[in-house]
């Protein structure tokens, strides 16, 4: 008798009912009101997460525990990450940010001390976190420092980690008059998103173009 030995995670129904409302057309407006419903479950979380699929875990970050995402399960998630396509697991990612790491003091330190961890994702979470805290119009007072770090490593970098990069310098040469000059001159250097081409009513990301457009839109 041929006996499989049985590999599979075992799931509970919870997860399987849960799994098999989930598709490629499901949006993320559905994803917000199914985890709305069952508010916040880490376990169901991580039977979500170990799918393996992107939208269930687009479902499982909405419902974790940030409690619960020490430094270790945090370095798991980023390594499991790293097996969907360039573009979903920057979305994973950024998700997590937005909805997780975000939200907590001790989580908001600890995206502030990857700057340069060994990992592309962290070092982009990173960044983002930066750029995102200028957009929402908080001045931190450190942009001279971080665009140094931008200068000195910006075209060495990962492309995922470069465009969180290039987000923060252009946030900084619009809020930022003093340092203005100073980004526009940083994406003259690089040509980063130079031949960018984007829809209408959209900022491009070259930065001489993103900072003029952006300023002006606040004259």
């Amino acid at each position: 008798m041929d006996v499989k030995k049985d590999t599979e995670i075992k799931r509970s129904s919870k997860a399987e009912n849960i799994l098999s409302q989930i598709n490629s057309k499901t949006k993320l407006g559905d994803l917000r009101k199914i985890a709305k419903d069952i508010k916040k479950n880490h376990e169901l979380a991580m039977e979500l997460w170990s799918s393996e699929a992107y939208s269930p875990r687009l479902l499982a970050i909405l419902i974790m525990d940030k409690k619960l995402l020490s430094e270790d399960v945090l370095n798991q998630l980023d390594k499991d990450m790293l097996t969907h396509t360039f573009g979903e697991r920057n979305n994973l990612m950024d998700w997590l940010m937005a909805n997780q790491l975000t939200k907590d003091k001790k989580k908001i330190a600890l995206v502030k001390s990857w700057e340069n961890s060994p990992s592309a994702l962290q070092r982009r979470t990173f960044w983002y976190y930066q750029g995102r805290l200028r957009w929402t119009g908080k001045t931190p007072t450190d942009n001279a420092d971080l665009l140094s770090a931008l200068e000195a490593n910006i075209e060495q970098e990962e492309p995922e980690v470069q465009w969180a990069m290039n987000f923060t310098a252009g946030w900084i040469g619009v809020y930022d008059e003093q340092n203005r000059a100073r980004c526009i001159k940083l994406g003259e250097k690089t040509g980063l998103y130079k031949d960018e081409k984007v829809s209408k009513g959209c900022t491009p990301s070259y930065l001489p173009e993103f900072i003029r457009i952006e300023v002006n839109k606040r004259l």
